[in-house]
């Protein structure tokens, strides 16, 4: 299980060691690398997406009950809900892409 803080490590093959973690609220995290899209769940084409991936079973509902402000999908092809607002979430993923691009900087400078 992942600690409390930002990363997890990989054993499967083709997936990095010490990957960052994404909060998408209430204490639910999604690798980061894997996200593909966030997406506003209000047009038509989104709810279809959301029943779609219900069907499928690829539906993952990480509300707690409250009401879906975004959508995450995967690498995987999994649909996430989410209660936090899409631009929380990017604003998020921004920042852990910034901190990965300055750890590896921070490396090679090192090397």
């Amino acid at each position: 299980m992942a600690p409390l803080g930002q990363t997890r490590d990989h054993v499967k093959e083709g997936r990095e060691v010490g990957e960052d973690l994404l909060n998408i609220g209430y204490g639910n995290m999604v690798a980061a690398s894997r996200v593909v899209a966030i997406l506003t769940p209000g047009s038509a084409p989104m709810k279809r997406l959301r029943d779609e991936a219900r069907k499928a079973s690829r539906l993952i509902d990480a509300t707690q009950g409250k009401r879906t402000r975004s959508i995450i999908v995967t690498d995987s092809n999994h649909v996430i809900l989410s209660a936090f607002m899409a631009e929380t979430i990017g604003q998020r993923l921004s920042a852990a892409g910034t901190r990965k691009e300055q750890t590896r900087q921070g490396d090679q400078d090192e090397g």
